[in-house]
């Protein structure tokens, strides 16, 4: 699908030029030295985050997946799924979005469900898929609440196999919790692109990592 490959080379570019994704050497909480990281946190103005919501949207539209709504896991998710469903209803999709707090509150509306009611399919959206604990935290909450997890819309699937330095596992964070949850997870970028974009760059500050990400995709990818 070329017009993906579009979306996810824009984004790609822009995440580079928003200091969102870096290269060069960086210690993943895994303990493994990785050659790019990618900083969601980077998305700390208006500009950015609207852009950031416009590739979330068209990634959710390119994948032609049915869904009645959004939600964010706190805190991260919160923004993402408020930029992603102002972008969805520029496109003319006006569709609810809810998300979680993380101190359950006795007043006011009380719970820990914050926003639109939950019901039907509903995607959630988050950053990256690390350890999956937040997935599960919120399939659960949306099952409680009588809604069904659709998918899970996530900016980089970085496709390494879980574990850390040393025990490496068999599948990678996004796999595992495909299978767990027979959902599918939605990417605007993943690793495939983001060395696709690195081989027809024509700045060789960059194709000068191409050597590093190859050698640890060799290692850990999936």
């Amino acid at each position: 699908m070329s017009s993906n490959n579009s979306n996810q080379d824009n984004f790609i570019r822009f995440a580079l030029e928003a200091k969102v994704l870096s290269f060069g050497e960086f210690k993943t909480k895994a303990g493994r030295l990785s050659p790019y990281f990618f900083n969601a946190g980077e998305f700390n103005d208006g500009a950015r985050l609207s852009a950031l919501g416009r590739y979330y949207s068209k990634a959710l539209q390119e994948s032609r997946l049915q869904f009645d709504m959004l939600y964010g896991p706190a805190y991260k998710g919160i923004t993402l799924a408020a930029a992603t469903a102002i972008a969805l209803a520029d496109d003319g999709i006006n569709v609810p979005y809810a998300y979680n707090r993380k101190e359950a509150k006795d007043h006011g509306e009380g719970g820990v469900l914050v926003g639109a009611p939950v019901k039907g399919r509903v995607v959630i959206i988050d950053d990256v898929i690390s350890a999956g604990t937040s997935v599960r935290e919120s399939v659960d909450l949306i099952r409680k609440a009588g809604a069904e997890p659709a998918a899970v819309l996530i900016a980089l699937d970085r496709m390494e196999r879980s574990g850390n330095a040393v025990d490496i596992g068999d599948k990678s964070a996004v796999q595992a919790v495909e299978q767990e949850f027979g959902l599918p997870v939605i990417s605007i970028a993943n690793l495939t692109g983001l060395m696709s974009f690195l081989t027809a760059s024509s700045d060789t500050q960059l194709t000068n990592y191409l050597p590093a990400v190859k050698a640890y995709r060799e290692k850990y990818g999936i």
